[in-house]
């Protein structure tokens, strides 16, 4: 079995991409980070922010798991803002903390997407597709989630419950 971690990176701790994460966590028994608790900068030439949390996370990161699940709400189309920090920090580990970024080669690589439509418009996993790629990981799926009311719907949870057995 693989050792996974699931990067929650949302505006809302509690949210509907926290709800769906907390149900894959406990189908995989992959621990939740949640980004919105880190003190994690955005990128900058100067990596002026290289004493925030991001560097310690990313090392624990590539030490410990073989596959890092990114949870992201959908917004404007695109993933959320905390997580595209995230995304934009790891040329500090391409420019900076090269050891680290070397340790990402052939990581595994997933998505969870949670949105208030039951489709996605083309072109949301590009992103993640393309930066798996380029720091040769593998991206080894994806999966989208709502929520009806307050609740999963049957259809999602038989959704994650297989994304869950493909990522194990």
């Amino acid at each position: 079995m693989k050792k996974g971690i699931i990067l929650l990176g949302s505006s809302s701790s509690n949210g509907e991409t926290f709800k769906v994460s907390k149900y894959l966590s406990e189908k995989t028994n992959y621990q939740i980070i949640d980004l919105k608790s880190k003190n994690i900068g955005p990128f900058d030439y100067e990596f002026k922010n290289g004493n925030d949390d991001f560097l310690p996370l990313m090392k624990e990161i590539v030490d410990k798991y073989d596959i890092i699940v990114f949870a992201t709400p959908v917004y404007w189309y695109a993933m959320s803002g905390t997580m595209k920090i995230f995304f934009d920090r790891i040329s500090d580990c391409i420019k900076i903390e090269k050891e680290t970024g070397r340790k990402l080669k052939g990581k595994q690589m997933a998505v969870l997407s949670c949105g208030s439509d039951d489709e996605l418009k083309n072109g949301f996993y590009m992103p993640f597709i393309e930066s798996a790629n380029y720091l040769k990981m593998k991206y080894v799926g994806n999966v989208h989630c709502w929520l009806e009311g307050e609740e999963i719907p049957e259809e999602v949870k038989h959704n994650l419950n297989q994304f869950a057995q493909d990522i194990l």
